[in-house]
């Protein structure tokens, strides 16, 4: 792909964009009773920064990656961008449109998919619900049938087009969300977890949906995910997100590239000891993270330990003879070529998969 680098190139750009959520403490029936008294109405409240001063460009008809674990400010982000949420600071302009400013423009040129979630009528069939989210979108009567067709066929749903989607698969629903969203045919769609919860086969297939509507119809496509093979294989470019805050942004091969190959080993094993970051960091305090992203052993998934920079390759020896002495099952032992999860942990210290924390916190 190749890029204008001119302002009128983004179809997507966000301005120091923050967001916080504020929890009141719950004092219980005793401060119920209280709360006549002037001093208990001011009650301490928790702060969750679910985005810090956020800055993003996403170029017209580009596939955009945004990766990060759950709670990083993927949603929060996403929200903001449709106009669910308002932000407490900062703006975005979506296709021109400023999201504080002009509301109605900026719903007007967007479709958003949300995984996980029931936003569709499912005692409708799926012809019902689209038509139904067409009228909505004020479309031209003669034009409906038509789109709705179009929709059906383009996700391959014609066949079955009028049942109900309490009949329907995961995956299923989850194509008739993609086909409302493009409804209206936006230029941008914002897509949350569009995969969750799907089996492999489905996911593919919507992966393979959101591949042609960038690659064959141009549209500009934000792709939040915590999938780091989702995000590797789809996107142009990644952002990673944690903490409410972007961390990098870049192609997926140039985010590898920030892991060398020969300061990257994996040791599969079984059976690792529950301290083992705690006890491997003792030993090898010149490797810079060390990391244990635990299977499901029970089904025969290992364990696998992670050493990442300064001389990580050197101490693989002290490493499997301490893993050995803590009867530790070790099954192979490679030099890794660097994933995007493998970035995370370098840029973060967090492990991507499970939401934890390396060497670095």
């Amino acid at each position: 792909m190749v890029y204008d680098e001119s302002s009128d190139a983004y179809s997507i750009q966000t301005i120091n964009l923050a967001k916080l959520f504020r929890k009141k403490k719950h004092k219980g029936i005793f401060g119920f009773l209280k709360r006549g008294n002037k001093k208990e109405k001011s009650e301490t409240k928790d702060v969750t920064v679910a985005l810090d001063h956020v800055n993003l460009k996403i170029r017209t008809g580009e596939l955009f990656g945004l990766l990060g674990p759950n709670g990083a400010g993927k949603t929060t982000l996403v929200k903001c961008l449709s106009t669910i949420l308002i932000p407490d600071e900062g703006t975005a302009i979506i296709n021109g449109f400023d999201i504080r400013k002009q509301t109605t423009l900026v719903r007007a040129s967007l479709g958003m998919v949300i995984g996980g979630e029931r936003t569709l009528y499912w005692k409708l069939t799926a012809r019902d619900n689209l038509m139904y989210f067409a009228s909505l979108y004020k479309m031209p009567r003669k034009r409906i049938k038509k789109r709705v067709d179009e929709l059906l066929e383009k996700m391959n749903l014609l066949e079955r087009a009028d049942e109900r989607l309490e009949d329907y698969s995961t995956g299923m629903r989850q194509k008739v969300a993609i086909a409302r969203a493009l409804l209206h045919d936006p230029p941008i769609l914002l897509l949350d977890e569009p995969t969750l919860g799907l089996d492999p086969t489905f996911s593919r297939q919507i992966r393979n949906q959101i591949r042609e509507l960038s690659k064959k119809e141009g549209k500009t496509v934000l792709l939040a995910t915590h999938y780091m093979e989702e995000a590797d294989e789809l996107c142009d470019r990644i952002a990673v997100i944690n903490e409410g805050k972007i961390v990098a942004a870049d192609t997926p091969d140039r985010l590898k590239a920030m892991v060398k190959e020969t300061e990257l080993v994996e040791i599969i094993c079984y059976n690792p000891p529950q301290d083992a970051e705690k006890y491997l960091e003792s030993l090898c305090p010149d490797v810079e993270i060390i990391t244990l992203v635990r299977g499901e052993e029970a089904k025969g998934t290992p364990s696998r330990i992670k050493l990442m920079g300064g001389n990580a390759e050197k101490r693989v020896g002290t490493v499997v003879d301490a893993l050995r002495k803590k009867n530790t099952q070790i099954t192979s032992l490679n030099i890794s070529l660097p994933t995007l999860e493998d970035v995370f942990i370098k840029l973060t210290g967090a492990k991507l998969t499970e939401g934890g924390r390396g060497k670095s916190q």
